[in-house]
């Protein structure tokens, strides 16, 4: 794809209006820019990122929105949920991921903890990601419930992204990694999304609900929705990089593993080792004289 500006600051004084994805630019992507794509009607990529080395290949890739998920908890603490990762675990990560990008938006996720108290603790939690790593915008999941927070986020000044239907968070209440939204519950999804839009979140992330669904919560918002496990009707589409890339043993139905990440490591370290064990590394040319 041909590298164009993200978007104008005045599309219509370019001749052109832009594209999100694959373009380059001398300043980050912003909120303006998330709302233009969705009136072209342009759909985009986002993927998770934990340290500066993968979140510069990524932005490098044309990127334009990484998230710091709390999905860390799994993939880089080892933990099997989300749960227990704190804000003191993410901020570190989040902070790598602005110094190794240089484009993409990076959006920080709230842990689980950090801001279902209230409003205020929310406000207190978004301020430290703001200013301690540099985050460009947080991440909050939760429909009616999380309203207050949403609203004291925005009129304070930081963009949020919310998220529906299977929040990983709630995955005790919810009785497991299930499909969220048929039936009734979808009417219900519908009614957060909208409700989240007029609390001024930026965009909505719809995870694991029916596609159809899906669909129609897109064409419902003028606020982009951000699918995973949610089918091809949204916006912009969201995955776990260490999935994409085949590092998972056992992902979920909605992941496509675009390259075998696992077997090529574990084919580089077992010739590295054979080469050691042999003698035959380090070779001259990889010697000091």
């Amino acid at each position: 794809m041909s590298s164009v500006s993200a978007v104008p600051d005045n599309p219509s004084a370019s001749g052109s209006a832009g594209m999100l994805y694959g373009g380059s630019s001398g300043r980050r992507v912003t909120v303006r820019d998330i709302a233009a794509a969705k009136e072209r009607h342009e759909r985009w990529p986002m993927v998770t990122a934990y340290d500066a080395m993968t979140a510069r290949v990524f932005d490098d890739a044309g990127i334009p929105v990484l998230l710091v998920g709390d999905s860390a908890a799994m993939v880089v603490y080892g933990y099997d949920s989300t749960l227990p990762v704190t804000v003191d675990d993410l901020l570190p990560l989040t902070a790598a991921v602005v110094r190794g990008s240089s484009r993409a938006m990076v959006v920080a996720d709230l842990p689980f903890g950090s801001y279902q108290a209230s409003p205020q603790q929310a406000l207190e939690t978004a301020a430290r990601f703001m200013k301690e790593s540099g985050a460009h915008a947080v991440k909050l999941e939760g429909g009616h419930r999380v309203l207050p927070q949403v609203e004291m986020l925005v009129s304070a000044g930081i963009p949020v992204m919310a998220h529906l239907g299977l929040t990983p968070q709630s995955v005790n209440v919810l009785g497991g990694y299930r499909v969220q939204g048929r039936g009734q519950a979808g009417d219900e999804l519908m009614a957060d999304a909208k409700a989240l839009e007029h609390a001024g979140a930026f965009s909505v992330v719809l995870e694991c609900v029916p596609s159809d669904l899906a669909e129609r919560v897109t064409a419902s918002l003028s606020i982009p929705t951000i699918g995973i496990g949610a089918g091809p009707g949204t916006d912009a589409q969201v995955l776990v990089w260490q999935d994409l890339m085949g590092l998972t043993a056992h992902p979920a139905k909605f992941v496509k593993k675009y390259f075998d990440l696992a077997g090529e490591m574990e084919r580089a370290v077992r010739g590295f080792a054979d080469e050691v064990a042999a003698g035959v590394f380090p070779a001259p040319e990889h010697s000091y004289r």
